[in-house]
């Protein structure tokens, strides 16, 4: 069952994050995650959150999410991420 990750991420080193982008592109891919959204125009209804930039992945599995998110390649990027950006991740299993 396919699992969705939502960022709302909020960059402060533009040039750094499009570096740690690249780099994260193939470890999506090889993960089998596909981006669904990734910093478009969003709109709040209803209640006070305020996200900065949104982003969405689909991965085929939680599983895969947590394989993802816990692998060795991953950590040593997401400490790149943080030098230039703050996230706020969840994910959810999807139907």
């Amino acid at each position: 069952m396919a699992a969705y990750v939502i960022t709302d991420l909020d960059v402060f080193d533009i040039a750094h994050y499009l570096l740690y982008q690249q780099a994260l592109k193939p470890l999506l891919a090889q993960a089998g995650a596909r981006y669904l959204a990734r910093g478009g125009e969003f709109r709040v209804y209803e209640g006070d959150y305020r996200p900065q930039r949104l982003v969405v992945l689909e991965f085929p599995s939680l599983e895969a999410v947590d394989e993802f998110y816990e692998g060795a390649a991953y950590q040593a990027l997401e400490e790149q991420r943080r030098a230039c950006s703050s996230a706020r991740i969840i994910a959810v299993e999807g139907l």
